[in-house]
């Protein structure tokens, strides 16, 4: 696969973490989560600082060839510049809230794996504090903020059709 940089954004439970992993897997590129430059994982989770969080993304965005994927957009505005595609994933919020309460359950099993240690509290603020945010908020400013870079932006219902459109344009 020739070189690529991939953008994806959306809400919480929209599957860009499960979609950035299979284009990772599946193409070989290495990719990044943004939630992964601003917290300093460990027993405690505490934000990176400022500096910290930009130099990471400034060496992530440095490569021939990546996925960065994440919520966030109010910072980070070289990942969309730099980018070749940007994707930005849009699923029915009822699919977005289904997923955050699935992971949920999942990771207080031990079924699945997570980056921090999710609480009831936290369920409900993703479900129903950030979910109703960026359908409400976020999603405007992500399209200004992408604006200038519409040309290499896609806006998706589901997150497999991101690897449609990539193996689609890798056979051109």
């Amino acid at each position: 696969m020739a070189p690529i940089k991939i953008r994806i954004i959306g809400s919480c439970g929209s599957g860009k973490s499960y979609i950035a992993r299979e284009c990772s897997r599946m193409f070989g590129i290495p990719h990044y989560e943004t939630d992964n430059f601003v917290w300093e994982r460990g027993e405690v989770q505490r934000r990176f600082p400022a500096e910290t969080r930009d130099a990471l993304l400034r060496k992530a965005v440095s490569g021939e060839t990546w996925i960065i994927e994440g919520v966030h957009h109010k910072w980070g505005k070289e990942s969309f510049e730099h980018a070749d595609l940007i994707f930005i994933i849009m699923p029915n919020r009822w699919v977005r809230d289904f997923r955050i309460i699935r992971r949920f359950l999942r990771t207080r099993l031990g079924l699945e794996r997570a980056n921090y240690k999710q609480s009831f509290n936290n369920l409900i603020e993703m479900a129903f504090v950030w979910n109703r945010k960026f359908d409400e908020v976020n999603m405007k400013e992500i399209m200004e903020i992408t604006e200038p870079y519409r040309a290499k932006r896609i806006v998706v219902r589901k997150n497999k059709e991101i690897l449609k459109y990539i193996q689609a344009r890798e056979s051109r």
